[in-house]
């Protein structure tokens, strides 16, 4: 082996090592020396969970790959690589030849253009077509054969030449066999030159075995003449299993298509063209065209195609696409927009800051696509058993068929072939590979539609697990932004004059502070007026000259430095320091006029989302770098469980950790920039935001509103989406463990309760869809 070898092994032993340690895998793959890449593969052809082992042991054992996850619900595959000439394609290749697939491969960036996502569809639409065709052809025959067989029932139908009768059965019955049942055939051939096994290789053996005993019983009848019973032929078994399981096949792809119904509905939001402004000059261009800088023009009641600023115009926009909210938001030069969200009354003329890939429309579309790929811990379980559940049931079949042989009952032939046949018919290896990620598939669709970016699977399932709930202050439980909250005048100056003299001081500086008391004039609709002789006094206030009068606005410092008694303005200031706010005293020629008091105020909605939190059974704590008497007030305030308060950035980890240490499941909620380090530390981070941050790589789950009930919504998605996979596996295993051995006839010596191949077709078919539909019912959670 060459160096290059050498080394990609050592790479990917090392990436292998570090398994699914979610902290240890990101730490390998930030590493430079340890690069890795990506290959996103759409797969047609399979069809239950032997199908995605089948896939994933094939490209597993490509020697530069590191992990494959490959997911029977969205038939995609997501493979980890390092990077090397020609892998892609060795993928490819790989996967293709792990069986009856067709793979194609997606851009490196995961994200199909539109020409592309168009020639997947119609790939799939087509597929759809041709099992709604086998389908139809098979009901028809197999309406006839049932209908011919019960002649003695029906008596216009009734062939008295028992061997004319087999003979048009078997006529009736070859284009189901050969034709509706042909995928399972061609499967069965695969499987045995790959020499592996999954479902069509049940449904083929089972099939062939009933329809192959009765064309030998019509086309030869004297060499079974001397059994009474041999005269029998089961073309009625044969086509109806093939019948059912295909009418089992279309609406599992009617489902399966509803479960991807989220993904399809994002990536429709965007726009195919855009009106840009080119050398002066109105222009259609399609939408990957449009680059950065570019000026576009945006009509009323038209989707906004890029990220970008308002640089002329005034509208409102409807960004409840991002944010979930369905008031629309107002938009002037300078304000910031997002592609895809709806301009509703007014002509924006917009710069483009971001297209294609990075607009946050594509980031969503790429975050759901991710955890839509990838497997929960609690798949694991599904993984082993069908790594041995077809090769196992085909041992059970064998069985039967023996045991049934030996010790049966005359026509003891019959009786273990029937048998037989029943056991490779019920046992449904579909329903244990679709309980899982159809759940999945739903849920994280349903939460991008409310906002809330779900970025794995495994994120899903700690998140339904968690039982204490850390906030972060600022920017979580607060505005993140300071607000005017007291005014306080003294007897010779009104509520608006005492708030012009200082909005009037605060219109030229660039303080957060400043900034407030200036929009609360504005709010007030309070006009500012010329000031002279402006000075800041860094860590004290502002000083300046208004209409020829010294106005000072400040701390109890700057008065003091400047010669001027607050006396019973300190005892109106003392209430506001207990609450945390941050007073300003304005005096005007030495003489106290009143304060104003100014802090980051609670959301609206965040005592609702704290009551949100404690109804779910969780322990909800805030961690603050606030003093402790501030801390304790919010914590009065919102009745929150516990307070951490003087906390600085750097050791709010250690405290997530102490939380852990006591035996809890720990969730952090923070902003995602300041927090990262206590974000990673716990078992679930979340991060706020306003939709243009969603790519923060310390959080687990990103929301796209500012809104707090975001965390109780992703909280109690989590846990219907685990339930609802508790229940599909439940279902799944269940199923396969009561009826295979009713199928295989355990029941019938003692009790006479035996069940035939017909029977276990449509109970196999309706575990399927059955698994699909509970997932389905995510969609309908309610939100309030």
């Amino acid at each position: 082996m060459n160096e290059t070898g050498v080394k990609t092994r050592g790479a990917v032993a090392q990436m292998r090592k570090a398994g699914s340690n979610r902290k240890t895998r990101d730490q390998f793959r930030r590493d430079p020396v340890w690069a890795t890449a990506r290959a996103d593969l759409a797969i047609q052809g399979m069809g239950c969970a032997s199908c995605v082992q089948k896939v994933e042991k094939a490209v597993k054992g490509l020697p530069f790959v590191v992990d494959a996850q490959v997911n029977l619900a969205t038939l995609r595959a997501s493979v980890t690589y390092v990077p090397m000439q020609a892998a892609r394609e060795e993928i490819r290749r790989a996967v293709e030849g792990a069986g009856s697939y067709q793979a194609v491969l997606l851009p490196e960036d995961g994200l199909a253009d539109q020409d592309l996502t168009d020639k997947i569809e119609r790939s799939e639409q087509r597929e759809a077509q041709g099992l709604r065709r086998r389908l139809w052809t098979a009901l028809f025959f197999s309406g006839l054969i049932m209908a011919i067989s019960m002649g003695g029932m029906l008596p216009f139908l009734e062939i008295k030449d028992r061997e004319v009768r087999n003979l048009l059965l078997l006529l009736l019955a070859s284009p189901v066999f050969f034709w509706a049942g042909a995928p399972f055939h061609m499967g069965l051939i695969r499987s045995i030159r790959h020499r592996t096994a999954d479902m069509n290789t049940l449904v083929s053996i089972g099939t062939a075995t009933a329809f192959f005993y009765s064309a030998l019983v019509s086309l030869w009848p004297s060499l079974f003449a001397v059994d009474r019973f041999s005269a029998f032929v089961y073309y009625d078994t044969a086509t109806m299993i093939i019948t059912l399981i295909l009418v089992g096949r279309t609406l599992e792809a009617r489902a399966k298509g509803k479960a991807r119904q989220s993904i399809r509905s994002l990536m429709g939001l965007q726009p195919r063209l855009a009106r840009v402004i080119r050398n002066g000059h109105e222009e259609e261009v399609p939408i990957e065209s449009v680059c950065v800088e570019d000026q576009v023009l945006v009509r009323p009641g038209e989707r906004i195609p890029v990220d970008g600023v308002v640089i002329e115009g005034a509208s409102s926009v409807d960004e409840s696409m991002l944010t979930g909210e369905s008031l629309p938001v107002e938009k002037a030069p300078g304000c910031q927009v997002v592609g895809a969200t709806i301009n509703q009354n007014g002509i924006l003329r917009v710069r483009a800051e971001k297209v294609g890939m990075d607009t946050v429309l594509a980031q969503i579309v790429r975050v759901v696509q991710d955890a839509q790929a990838s497997k929960a811990p609690v798949q694991r379980l599904v993984d082993r058993v069908a790594a041995v559940f077809v090769p196992l049931v085909l041992l059970v079949a064998i069985t039967t068929f023996a045991i049934w042989w030996i010790w049966g009952p005359e026509p003891n032939g019959l009786n273990a072939m029937l048998h037989a046949i029943a056991v490779l018919i019920i046992a449904c290896p579909c329903a244990l590979g679709l309980a899982t990620p159809t759940a999945i598939m739903v849920g994280t669709g349903r939460g991008a539609e409310l906002g809330i970016l779900i970025k794995s699977a495994e994120s899903l399932e700690r998140a339904g697990k968690i039982q204490a709930i850390v906030l972060d202050k600022t920017g979580t439980l607060t505005r993140g932004r300071p607000e005017v909250t007291e005014i306080e005048p003294s007897g010779n100056v009104s509520h608006e004059e005492l708030l012009q003299y200082a909005a009037s001081l605060e219109k030229a500086s660039e303080h957060p502070i400043g900034r407030a008391v200036v929009r609360e004039a504005e709010r007030r609709a309070v006009a500012t007026v010329p000031v002279e002789s402006f000075e800041n006094l860094p860590g004290r206030g502002l000083r300046a000259e208004i209409k020829g009068r010294e106005v000072l606005l400040g701390n109890g410092a700057l008065m003091e430095s400047q010669g001027v008694s607050l006396g019973e303005w300190l005892d109106k200031a003392d209430p506001l320091f207990s609450k945390g706010r941050t007073v300003m005293f304005l005096a005007v020629d030495g003489e106290v006029l009143g304060l104003l008091a100014v802090a980051d105020t609670l959301k609206e909605d965040a005592a609702d989302s704290v009551r949100q939190l404690k109804a779910l059974g969780l322990e909800v704590t805030m961690l603050t770098g606030d003093n402790a008497r501030v801390a304790a007030t919010v914590a009065s305030d919102l009745a929150l469980d516990g307070v951490i308060a003087e906390v600085l950035p750097q050791d709010k980890a250690a405290r997530i950790s102490d939380l852990q240490k006591e035996g809890k499941q720990v969730c952090m909620v923070g902003d995602g920039i300041n927090d990262a380090p206590a974000l990673v530390q716990a078992d679930l981070g979340i991060a706020m935001g306003t939709g243009t941050d969603i790519a923060i790589e310390s959080a687990d789950i990103a929301l796209m509103g500012p809104s707090l009930k975001g965390v109780s919504l992703a909280i109690r998605l989590s846990r219907r989406t685990l339930r609802t996979i508790r229940q599909n596996l439940f279902w799944a295993f269940v199923y396969n463990l009561i009826g295979i051995p009713l199928a295989a006839g355990v029941l019938a010596p003692c009790c006479g309760i035996s069940l035939k191949p017909v029977y276990a077709a449509a109970a196999m078919a309706f575990s399927s869809v059955s698994v699909v539909t509970n997932s389905l019912r995510l969609r309908r959670m309610r939100i309030d």
